[in-house]
């Protein structure tokens, strides 16, 4: 799909949905809701809650623009954590190459191919990212994905990225909710942007633990789910 490529609030790139008509990212902006929701109340989050685990295993709702791919990729260098990054996606954007992201995260040359990559790499297979991650891009609906049933297959961690329910209604349901909670470690956690009653409720239905928390800039809140641990 070809989309508007938009300015948001800090500066960073975003893109408006063709087909949904709706911003990829918060208009406050794209590159600090995307740190501020899926890395540092997700992954960095999951990280000190579970300071023994080596390796993580993250599916992501959208990969879209790549935003949080890429960053994933970036902290898992500096950081030397080894993840395995599932990025399922129905519509991929064809204009990704007008994206600025690497100039505006300030990355070394290096990392502007890696950025490249993510996009250009084939989808349904594993791809290594250098020595700490691997990407698999899913290029399918999530209702037509099959969830790992291995228990080593399942994920740790869930960045929940969707359109809005207002835009994609059918993706923030209890249904929707109970496919990725099977799908999940226990002890995993699932990470939204999203603050929404009814979507609390969804996912309190399906068995997680809600954690209501502050949000990026421009939202004064957003959501943390639970596994519950055996």
């Amino acid at each position: 799909m070809n989309n508007k490529i938009i300015t948001t609030g800090d500066g960073s790139d975003s893109m408006e949905s063709e087909k949904f008509g709706a911003a990829y990212h918060s208009i406050h902006g794209a590159i600090q809701e995307s740190k501020h929701v899926f890395i540092d109340a997700g992954l960095k989050n999951f990280i000190s809650q579970n300071e023994t685990n080596k390796e993580i295993n993250i599916f992501e709702m959208g990969f879209g623009t790549g935003l949080n791919a890429f960053l994933s990729y970036l902290y898992a260098q500096v950081n030397s954590i080894k993840l395995n990054y599932s990025s399922i996606e129905a519509y991929p954007v064809k204009n990704w190459t007008e994206l600025k992201y690497p100039e505006q995260l300030n990355c070394k040359e290096e990392e502007n191919s890696i950025f490249k990559s993510l996009h250009q790499c084939g989808w349904n297979e594993f791809v290594q990212f250098g020595n700490n991650f691997t990407l698999k891009k899913i290029n399918n609906q999530l209702a037509d994905y099959e969830m790992p049933v291995e228990s080593k297959e399942k994920f740790d961690l869930v960045f929940y990225d969707a359109f809005a329910p207002n835009v994609q209604e059918d993706l923030w349901t209890e249904e929707t909710f109970n496919k990725l909670f099977n799908g999940m470690k226990p002890g995993g956690m699932l990470t939204t942007y999203c603050a929404k009653g009814s979507v609390k409720r969804a996912l309190k239905a399906v068995g997680f633990e809600i954690e209501a928390i502050p949000g990026p800039p421009g939202k004064r809140e957003m959501t943390r789910g639970h596994k519950p641990k055996l």
